[in-house]
């Protein structure tokens, strides 16, 4: 039996695209064929995965085809249409950023956004089962019409944060190191709200350490969003003590990682959070926003504010950052926390989703 997966982008160091790939893992391990199926696929995937285009059902073959849902894809449409002609239609929801957080900034990405959500409308009565990585979005997802569905988290392999970090980006990042050390990790895009980390950010460093330095990694979603967060930054007069990074590369990733002492998160639309997952795993307090499924991932194994004022987000900064029982606290519980997402758990449960899915 064939169970083939189904993604509108397939890119490197992307969560989703990291997802699928161990879920094919997972899937042929148990004994199962399996291929990747994408609409773009980028860098050097091509060996991965092929267009989705070029697939075509054998006669009288038996299988399961599962959609990786997170934006909107001409995929959505021709999968209707494989359901319809009677193969067997599976989801795994990602969630979808709400169109209000992009209509002031990206009207285009807004419009793209609320189309990607009438496309999960018009898969419900096709799908037989559909995933969610958290019950957030599992929420999300029975709202829609999904009358069938199961929470399974992200496959991550935690174990690929413990590789040695870029060497030359460490020794960099060492030099200046002076003060506390900010970090936030996501795509630079309205709900991810890095103005208020860097308001925040500017209260830190007034009341508690003038040599703090904040780094905010991700590439870019909404230009004219990242141009506010530079003008508030150079409003605010941090000059160099904040850096915005694009994408970077995994290993330079790890880099930022050994020096952080805190991540901060005041995103207001998470369907799951890797990096707050990451955090946990490097023993990096967290400080979040308590929003969409980030209390979720998180399970009480960070400080979570149901407030962004400035003052009380940098005072629970330097709780989590203190040296103390408060620390050493945050850092246990979020490596406690990270082990129930340990890949061999994960993976367990996903594949028991398929053969309880199959048995019935």
């Amino acid at each position: 039996m064939r169970i083939d997966l189904y993604l509108p982008g397939f890119a490197p160091h992307d969560a989703i695209s990291n997802h699928t790939l161990q879920t094919r893992r997972v899937l042929r391990e148990a004994g199962y064929g399996s291929h990747i199926w994408a609409e773009h696929i980028l860098g050097n995937l091509g060996r991965e995965a092929r267009p989705y285009q070029e697939d075509t059902p054998l006669p009288g073959e038996h299988r399961l085809l599962i959609y990786q849902t997170s934006t909107g894809s001409a995929m959505a449409g021709w999968l209707r249409g494989r359901a319809r002609a009677g193969e067997e239609l599976l989801g795994h929801y990602h969630n979808i950023t709400p169109a209000p957080y992009f209509a002031r900034w990206e009207p285009h990405i807004a419009l793209a956004m609320n189309n990607a959500r009438q496309e999960l409308y018009m898969l419900a009565p096709h799908t037989a089962l559909s995933f969610a990585d958290s019950a957030y979005n599992e929420e999300e997802l029975i709202e829609c019409g999904y009358e069938r569905t199961l929470v399974s988290p992200l496959l991550v392999d935690l174990d690929e944060y413990h590789r040695p970090p870029d060497r030359a980006t460490l020794e960099r990042l060492r030099r200046r190191r002076e003060g506390t050390q900010w970090l936030f990790v996501g795509r630079v895009a309205p709900n991810k709200c890095q103005h208020d980390v860097v308001g925040a950010f500017a209260v830190y460093r007034r009341v508690f350490d003038p040599n703090a330095h904040l780094t905010l990694v991700g590439g870019g979603t909404s230009p004219n969003y990242l141009g506010a967060v530079q003008r508030l930054i150079g409003e605010l007069d941090l000059g160099d003590s904040v850096e915005i990074l694009g994408g970077v590369g995994d290993t330079e990733l790890l880099a930022h990682w050994a020096v952080a002492d805190v991540f901060v998160c005041m995103s207001e639309h998470e369907g799951f959070c890797v990096p707050v997952l990451e955090a946990m795993e490097l023993g990096v307090p967290v400080v979040a926003y308590g929003a969409a499924a980030v209390p979720e991932t998180l399970g009480g194994a960070g400080i979570v504010l149901d407030d962004k004022d400035p003052l009380e987000v940098a005072k629970a900064v330097d709780r989590a950052c203190r040296p103390g029982a408060t620390r050493d606290r945050l850092i246990k519980a979020g490596r406690d926390r990270a082990a129930v997402f340990s890949l061999a758990h994960t993976s367990k449960q996903f594949l028991g989703g398929i053969e309880g899915y199959l048995a019935g």
